[in-house]
Order: C-alpha cells, then sequence, then structure tokens
C-alpha cells in the first residue's frame, strides 16, 4: 500500500490517519478505498457537514428544489455562487471521468462495508459562508465574486499528473502562502478555523484507530491543530450582523426622498426632473440586468418598474420581483431540475437552464438596480445643488 499522501499520528492512546486528497481525482478516491479495507478502522471522518452529506445521499435534491422559496428567502446569489463553485470542479472531475467528491463518497460506502463509525467531520457549510463573508470586507467581496464568476467562464485543463503534484506539502504550502496575498482575511474562517474544527472532530472520534479522509490543503494544519484544543461552540458561532447595511439602506432612501421632497416645494420643475432622472437611471439600469439575463420581455418591464421604487424600500429587492415575475412566466420544468447539473458545466447552460437563469435574473436586477441607485442619487443630489 503507497504510504504516499498518507499522515499517521499517535496520540493520547490514539492512530490517527489522514489520507491527503484531492476532490476531483480518481487515484485519490482508490487510495481511500485501499487504505480502509487495509487498516479496518474504527471510525472514518469525511470532510462533510451535514447538509453536504445529505445533498450527496439525495440524488434527487433538485428535483425537490422550490424556486419561489429560494427567491423569497434571499437565497439566489448564494445558490448561484454554490453552482458556479460546483460547475468548477464537476468540469474537471467530467474531464477525469469520475464524480466530483468520488473520494468522500467512497469514505462513506468503505465505511459502510467494514463496520466502521462515520463521522461528519467538518463545520456547517452555511456558518462558514457567513464567516466568510462578514470577514473580507468589500474589497474582498468583490474579489470573491470575480473568482466564483471566473470560474464559470474558465477552461482550464489540467492532467492528472499535475493535479496529483498539487497534493504534495510543498506545493500546498506555496499555493496557501500564495492564496493568503490575495485574501489574507478569507484563509483564517475557509481553511484555518476549519482545520480547528476538523481536527478537534477528528480526534474525538469513537475507537482507537481513525482514519480521516480531506482535501489535501487541510492535512498540514490539522497535524498541527490536532495536538491543541479547540472550542467547537465557538466555532460554529455566525458572526454579528452589523447595524451599518441596515442603517445605510435606510438613510438613503430617506435622503433621496427628502431631497426630492424638498426641491419640490421650492422648484417644482426641479423636482419633477430629479425625479425622472431617478426613474430612469433605476429602472434602465435594472432592466438591462434582466434583459443581460434573457429574461422575459414582461420581466425586463417588472424590473424597470419595480427598481425605482425598491430602491426606496430596504424591505423589497427589484431582484424579487423580478425573479418571481420569470418564475411565474417561464416556470422550470421536471427536465430543467434534472438537468441542472448537467447545465453548469458551460456557459450556455446557465443561461439555457430556467432555474439558474431565474436566478441570475435576481441577482442581475439587483446588481442593476444599486447600480441604477448609486448613479441616480447622484443625479438627484446634483440637481438639488443646481438649484438651490
Amino acid at each position: 500500500m503507497s504510504e504516499e499522501n498518507i499522515t499517521r499520528l499517535e496520540m493520547d492512546g490514539k492512530e490517527i490517519i489522514l489520507i491527503g486528497t484531492a476532490h476531483v481525482s480518481k487515484q485519490s478516491a482508490e487510495q481511500v478505498k485501499e487504505v480502509i479495507e487495509a487498516e479496518q478502522p474504527d471510525s472514518v471522518c469525511i470532510e462533510l457537514d451535514e447538509q453536504r452529506y445529505q445533498s450527496i445521499k439525495k440524488d434527487s435534491k433538485w428535483q425537490d428544489m422550490d424556486i419561489f422559496k429560494v427567491i423569497k428567502e434571499r437565497k439566489a446569489t448564494l445558490l448561484l455562487m454554490n453552482l458556479a463553485i460546483s460547475s468548477f470542479q464537476k468540469r474537471m472531475a467530467k474531464q477525469f471521468g469520475i464524480n466530483a467528491g468520488q473520494e468522500m463518497i467512497q469514505g462513506m460506502e468503505s465505511a459502510e462495508e467494514i463496520g466502521a463509525d462515520l463521522v461528519l467531520a467538518d463545520r456547517n457549510i452555511q456558518v462558514t459562508f457567513s464567516r466568510v463573508w462578514g470577514n473580507i470586507g468589500l474589497k474582498g467581496k468583490f474579489m470573491l465574486l470575480t473568482e466564483v464568476v471566473g470560474s464559470i467562464f474558465s477552461r482550464e485543463t489540467i492532467s492528472e499528473e499535475e493535479l496529483e503534484k498539487m497534493k504534495s506539502q510543498d506545493m500546498l504550502n506555496s499555493m496557501l502562502k500564495e492564496f493568503t496575498e490575495y485574501f489574507p482575511k478569507l484563509k483564517k474562517p475557509l481553511i484555518d478555523e476549519r482545520d480547528q474544527y476538523l481536527a478537534e472532530k477528528i480526534k474525538n472520534a469513537p475507537g482507537e484507530k481513525i482514519v480521516a479522509v480531506l482535501g489535501a490543503a487541510h492535512v498540514p494544519g490539522i497535524t498541527e491543530e490536532l495536538h491543541r484544543d479547540h472550542d467547537l461552540d465557538k466555532l460554529s458561532e455566525r458572526p454579528p450582523k452589523s447595524k451599518a447595511p441596515k442603517i445605510i439602506a435606510w438613510a438613503v432612501p430617506i435622503l433621496i426622498l427628502s431631497i426630492i421632497a424638498y426641491t419640490f416645494a421650492t422648484n417644482p420643475s426641479a423636482g419633477m426632473q430629479q425625479t425622472l432622472s431617478w426613474v430612469l437611471w433605476n429602472g434602465s439600469f435594472s432592466a438591462i440586468g434582466t434583459a443581460v439575463a434573457f429574461a422575459h420581455p414582461l420581466t425586463v418591464l417588472s424590473a424597470f418598474v419595480a427598481a425605482p421604487i425598491t430602491s426606496l424600500n430596504p424591505l423589497v429587492a427589484a431582484g424579487f420581483i423580478a425573479g418571481i415575475v420569470q418564475a411565474f412566466l417561464r416556470r422550470p420544468n421536471v427536465r430543467d431540475f434534472e438537468n441542472l447539473s448537467e447545465d453548469v458545466f458551460h456557459v450556455k447552460g446557465f443561461w439555457n437552464n430556467k432555474v439558474t437563469r431565474i436566478l441570475l435574473v435576481v441577482v442581475l436586477a439587483n446588481i442593476g438596480s444599486s447600480l441604477g441607485t448609486f448613479i441616480g442619487g447622484a443625479d438627484v443630489v446634483r440637481l438639488f445643488f443646481e438649484n438651490l
């Protein structure tokens, strides 16, 4: 049995075996099966949380999705990001003729075959997203979104030999160093905290021999963190929501309305000009966003009408209205949900599939409305000072 990518540790009377894998490597999946069968561990830990574990177990997860619920709960952007990220991973997996995450699936199957306890060792994905998003600042959010969008359009291919080289610890250390330089605040919640969480779950797994199936990037950190104690409850806390966005969300419309109202009282024609500017900038940019998503013409119209109003009401977004209208006019059918996992392989699929098109409508309508609010608000202020 090859010891490459395997780290063995002895601590507190337990033998811990860490397998560093690449999530789209056929050799990784084969090695997981080989190690578990040879070692016969008491527990197998896998780098999944309950939510991702259930998603893998349920083949019908997309068919069960309620698109209206996704829009109402404002999860369209999150779902679109998840699909974009999985699109990149699945394209690589398809290149090598395996399922993305096959090594985790193999860990689940092998644990069941030998009667070992299966431990879901990773932190809840929503908690990680929350801590990532809340700690990277405006610049980090822009860079992260750029990376995610770029992954949709990427057509990069690599050889499996190059993929295997990525699992060497020297290569990993250099990768993480470069990663930290670009996203200094992203590494802590995405890598460091999860290393701590995974380490705590692994060393507390039942039995005296434990095999852990991990993404190779986590192995160096977990090897260190296993010798420390960590508070899982503290690592699972969601960051407190800042009050600033809510204050800004209400302050901007109040300011805009106050300026327009004052201008109307002193110079009605200038007030009308301000109102027209606000409507045209907001409505046009939001409509353009929905048009870029190839939305139904009535959806484009609804975005144009809704954006100037929703921009003054923080409780409702233009994308919410446009998304609901698009979902009614172009309701996804069973085939759209069944094809979703295949359609996200390529850019055309994101626009052709009715599910992802609705998500694009929501996101792009909101982005357009935000731009319109910024430009329209600036124009309202300009007209105000010109007519003092």
